[in-house]
């Protein structure tokens, strides 16, 4: 959830650090700190609570010369977001300073040893107490004293740490918490995300669990918790910082989800030959997915939504039981799991730890694995026994869109291929499916041109108390999505529903205050749908409806309508949730609220 970065070189150190943690400010942004061993041998250490802008005030215009450091920006889990909580933390002498991403779940047992043994802890963080531990084992070799420390922590962690009396050197360190290494020439580079180092090098090594990563200029050199050599391969990067940045678009969010059509496309390049779905990348589990028996998704948040459409088409296409368990509930209630089910993986960062932690205790059980995710490295592709990649470049706003449509996209692909393992695709229906796939990158576009439409609507609903999302069959996952989107990004309340639910409670709180958005594009329950959309009417509530281009039935009954392209229905999740997407982004330009670094949220939850 924090972001880390680390350089080592012949550059000066400090802007570097800076702007790697302008591009990792999305991770985190309770507080910021850096810390540089200087030119002169003194260990230089700023932080501040709140947003990059108050480290960048507080370092000023002229920071210490320096050829090494490293730089945090912190989202709270151990201590209150303020100045001392803020990363990096120290030893008691000062000399060696340490930054964190992620959980040490045996923090209170550590920090009240080391104060028994005379440390001095300042802060309420657990990443404080690996500073002081690291100092304990200190005897002229940072590494080594890194690997020793470490073998005391349990817990989650991505960590670089430098001494005061070892200039140039960093090291990094990784255990189920997301960490790469840039190589540059000459120097080096440690960071949470490639997006930090982009703009100096696209060679970076993706580091795995319990590995040590020492870098000194442009050598590095990794090992594990023992001490040991590993090798892991230097991997070129094919997109650019410019990707990251947000090309005259208000906001990274505005510009992502402008972003859908070619995403969409890219997850679906490759994965089309003539009026055939072929999806190589499952060739290692084919035979395991014709002898499933049921599939699991498991996933959180956004990709839980998206799986819910992998879900029923699994069902419906492949005939066979298939459900959706939020992550972090499913090792704590485990279904029975054996060497026929199927276990899918939905994460964006590929490294959300309740996914991970669900996908190990699946492999544990013999499960076959297979893996969504737009992270090439992430530890959830080690996991996996096959990957389907997204595609769908860097997302930089916390809220999810390209990544939701693209997830959408490719279960709904990998649905329709089990469903062929299981000789049970009906040729017809993938020669529409395949068709359809073709046409729906411009149709996202064609959706899109309803921004000005749905941001006259979003003023005019601005002051609503609440909304009241609703969906039958995969509308209802697209609801759920909707309302999400409008909760993280406006602060506004909302609730998604399977419309059929209205009347079984929630609809008491329909009234002229409360909006109710229905998801009514053409499927075979829509009849249903209106009929549970006249019941919100009948309580003085407005409607707002996302509707099939053409189908005029559903104006009857809505105040407002965002009409998309017909496409088959098994894809109308991905059109009918832009204009939601839309909706809820000008909601929150119209409250004031921050779009892409909406309150109390990271863009990945890497702890538990």
């Amino acid at each position: 959830m924090c972001g880390i970065v680390g350089y080592s070189g012949p550059r000066e150190a400090a802007p570097i650090l800076l702007d790697g943690l302008a591009r990792l400010e999305y991770r985190g942004y309770d507080s910021a700190g850096i810390a540089l061993v200087c030119d002169d041998g003194s260990m230089f250490v700023e932080k501040k609570a709140g947003k990059l802008e108050n480290l960048r005030a507080a370092v000023g215009e002229a920071p210490p010369a320096s050829r090494a450091g490293l730089g945090h920006t912190r989202w709270a889990t151990h201590g209150r977001p303020n100045d001392l909580n803020a990363h990096p933390h120290a030893d008691c002498s000062g000399d060696i300073v340490v930054i964190h991403n992620g959980i040490i779940e045996n923090f209170r047992e550590l920090r009240d040893g080391l104060e028994s043994r005379g440390h001095r802890l300042a802060s309420e963080t657990d990443t404080e107490a690996i500073a002081h531990l690291v100092e304990e084992e200190y005897a002229g070799d940072i590494a080594e004293a890194v690997r020793r420390a470490l073998a005391r922590v349990s817990g989650a962690y991505a960590l670089v740490a430098l001494h005061r009396a070892e200039p140039g050197r960093l090291v990094g360190a990784r255990m189920n918490v997301p960490l790469i290494v840039g190589i540059g020439d000459g120097e080096s580079f440690v960071a949470s995300d490639v997006a930090a180092v982009l703009a100096h090098t696209n060679r970076v090594m993706f580091l795995e669990e319990g590995d040590v990563a020492d870098l000194a200029g442009g050598t590095v050199r990794i090992t594990g918790l023992d001490g040991a050599p590993r090798q892991r391969p230097i991997q070129a990067i094919d997109w650019t910082i410019e990707a990251a940045e947000k090309g005259g678009y208000a906001h990274f969010m505005l510009k992502e989800m402008h972003e859908q059509p070619e995403a969409i496309r890219a997850a679906i390049t490759g994965r089309i030959v003539h009026d055939r779905l072929s999806l190589d990348e499952l060739e290692p589990v084919r035979d395991r997915l014709a002898a499933a028996t049921r599939v699991e998704f498991v996933a959180c948040g956004t990709a839980a939504y998206a799986s819910l459409v992998g879900a029923s088409l699994v069902e419906s296409l492949a005939g066979i039981p298939a459900r959706v368990t939020v992550a972090s509930e499913f090792r704590y209630a485990p279904p029975p799991l054996d060497e026929r089910s199927l276990v899918v993986a939905v994460s964006q960062s590929g490294e959300t730890a309740d996914t991970l932690a669900a996908t190990r205790l699946a492999r544990s059980r013999g499960c076959p694995i297979v893996a969504v995710t737009n992270t090439v490295g992430s530890a959830l592709t080690r996991e996996a026994d096959a990957v389907c990649f997204l595609q769908a470049g860097p997302e930089i706003a916390v809220a999810a869109t390209k990544t939701f449509v693209t997830q959408v996209t490719v279960v709904a692909m990998l649905a329709a291929v089990v469903a062929r393992a299981r000789g049970l695709l009906d040729p017809s229906f993938e020669r529409d499916f395949v068709e359809a796939l073709r046409a729906l990158p411009d149709q996202a576009r064609q959706a899109l041109e309803l921004d000005p439409v749905v941001a006259r609507a979003a003023r005019r609903y601005v002051n609503s108390h609440g909304f009241m999302f609703v969906g039958r069959g995969l509308g209802y996952p697209a609801a759920l999505e909707g309302a999400l989107k409008l909760k993280e990004i406006s602060y506004t309340h909302a609730e998604g529903y399977a419309a059929g639910e209205l009347k079984h409670g929630p609809i008491s709180l329909l009234d002229a205050e409360v909006p109710l958005v229905a998801v009514a594009t053409r499927s075979g329950v829509q009849e249903k749908l209106l009929s549970n959309v006249m019941e919100g009417r009948a309580r003085d509530a407005r409607v707002i409806a996302v509707a099939t281009q053409g189908d005029d039935q559903v104006a009857r009954y809505a105040d407002d309508v965002f009409a998309v392209p017909d496409t088959l229905e098994a894809l109308a999740p991905v059109l009918a949730v832009i204009p939601l997407q839309l909706f809820a982004y000008h909601m929150a330009v119209a409250r004031g609220t921050d779009v892409d670094q909406p309150r109390n949220l990271a863009k990945s939850v890497t702890v538990e």
